[in-house]
């Protein structure tokens, strides 16, 4: 195909935090469309698409690719192939840089696409700048000049609109003016490169100032200066003065862009095998696999799980038992690999975690006590070894009971804090949860033999507060996975903050596609 005109359009279904309640609709709503590129098969697309990021949601996403005619240009007259993803994956990848290959003709080779994301609106970055002028014309006749500065960002009209004005300084021409701090989102609505123009005017007490000069630049150029420091010309006509620029800039930490693309997700489980659950082959039991529906242990594992192993990059996941005995000598481990393999417990995606748990139900006795100490600081140990912000480790226990340690539990989550480690604890069945909301420090921080941990690093729900009362197991799973998960990007940072590790960049998601054959 030589395709004379190619657009891509990108379809958002079912983006909220229900993404699999209902299938996708036949003719799914269009979120937005790129420019059309002509006579190429390697279109570069400028046009972004802006979209709100959810951490703890599902967001589907389908792009199409298509030729138009150049008459029609609405009109798909050709299909030349298309991709599903979620956006998470998109931001999770290296970089957040994914590229996938284009389906959708039995037979052909589609091509691939090339999705990069970051953030847009910088919302939370905050600039301080001082600046100082020398040299400015003369204005007043019995005086200097009294200058004061304007600050406009321009529309996307190529107006301008003001965002910032500059105390007066009093009959000089070589004013400094005093320091200020403006929101880098109301200098340039988070775009660097947008243009920036700046106004120099001599005060009159009339309001009929005079104009001395102007420059324009943009954020990105204002950040380039040597050691911050930039010098531009303000001119009018052929008048030409100096002005000096001081540009410091800090931002409030934001994970979608700062964290997520450099650190690394480290997803483990860990599930609750004491006989409190019952006998796995009883309808009564929290573990009793039916051949139709999933128990909720496996309700849980996999909300949680098929969100975060977006962000978990090889998804090779860790998955352990505690409180079982296990074969062939009836020996009781708190810390057992579900995949019998102590020397790698890794399984491969959830659906492998799966597989190796109700392998498990066949092959274990249930037994007890319930201690959660052996697991934490199973994976406490594998935290200890990465605390430069590069990984970032993610617990998930499931259990049905009251701890059995919680002195020892409490001491291992106290430790835990100081990691880079987030500990996610769902309690199925009826039982009284009590000690758990104690481990979760949304009131008061755990503590241990006089050490209060540093961070709050729990989060503890009871899944049947989540169960749909119609019975609709997806839209309970997609409740528990935006509750638990809505605090670890808060977490991750926190310990960002604590140990004064230094991020990259800054909450929007453009997402920017282009091609390749």
């Amino acid at each position: 195909i030589h395709p004379s005109l190619l657009y891509c359009l990108i379809s958002l279904f079912l983006s909220s935090s229900l993404p699999l309640l209902l299938p996708p609709s036949p003719i799914p709503e269009q979120f937005g469309r790129t420019e059309v590129i002509e006579n190429t098969l390697n279109p570069d697309f400028v046009r972004k698409f802006v979209l709100d990021f959810f951490f703890e949601e599902k967001q589907n996403l389908r792009f199409d690719l298509g030729v138009v005619l150049i008459m029609v240009p609405l009109l798909l007259q050709d299909f030349l192939g298309q991709m599903f993803c979620t956006l998470g994956e998109i931001i999770g990848s290296t970089g957040s840089r994914l590229e996938r290959t284009l389906s959708g003709i039995p037979g052909k080779k589609c091509g691939n696409i090339i999705f990069t994301a970051e953030e847009l609106s910088n919302c939370r970055d905050i600039a301080t700048m001082q600046l100082c002028a020398n040299k400015l014309d003369k204005k007043d006749f019995f005086g200097k000049s009294d200058p004061f500065l304007v600050f406009y960002r321009s529309n996307e009209d190529g107006t301008f609109t003001i965002c910032h004005k500059t105390e007066v300084v009093k009959n000089t021409l070589n004013p400094v003016w005093q320091p200020f701090t403006i929101p880098v989102r109301a200098l340039c609505n988070g775009d660097y490169d947008r243009t920036v123009k700046v106004d120099v005017y001599d005060w009159d007490r009339d309001g009929s100032h005079d104009f001395i000069g102007e420059f324009t630049t943009s954020y990105r150029e204002f950040s380039r200066g040597q050691s911050q420091f930039n010098v531009y010309e303000v001119k009018k006509e052929k008048i030409t003065s100096l002005l000096c620029f001081c540009l410091v800039t800090f931002g409030l930490f934001n994970v979608i862009h700062h964290c997520l693309p450099r650190t690394q997700l480290n997803f483990t489980v860990a599930i609750d095998f004491t006989a409190s659950n019952g006998n796995p082959s009883q309808p009564t039991s929290l573990h009793y696999m039916s051949p139709y529906q999933m128990n909720a242990y496996a309700m849980a594992l996999k909300a949680v799980g098929e969100i975060i192993q977006d962000y978990d990059s090889d998804k090779m996941f860790p998955a352990y038992g505690f409180g079982a005995k296990l074969p062939p000598d009836g020996k009781i481990s708190h810390v057992f690999p579900l995949n019998s393999n102590s020397e790698n417990p890794n399984c491969v995606g959830i659906e492998g975690v799966l597989e190796a748990y109700f392998q498990s139900l066949r092959t274990v006795q249930l037994y007890g006590p319930t201690n959660f100490a052996p697991v934490i600081n199973q994976v406490a140990r594998c935290a200890e070894d990465v605390t430069d912000g590069s990984q970032y480790f993610v617990l998930l226990m499931i259990t049905d009971g009251v701890i059995s340690d919680m002195v020892q539990t409490k001491e291992a989550v106290v430790n835990a804090a100081a990691l880079p480690m987030s500990i996610i604890i769902v309690g199925v069945g009826p039982a009284e949860f009590d000690a758990m909301e104690e481990l979760d420090g949304d009131e008061v921080r755990v503590s241990s033999k006089g050490r209060i941990a540093e961070r709050d690093i729990v989060q503890f729900v009871p899944f049947r507060d989540y169960i749909d009362r119609q019975g609709n197991q997806v839209l309970s799973m997609a409740r528990l996975a935006k509750d638990v998960l809505a605090e670890i990007p808060e977490q991750l940072l926190g310990f960002m903050k604590t140990r004064d590790i230094e991020t990259v960049g800054t909450a929007s998601v453009v997402a920017n596609p282009s091609l390749t054959p």
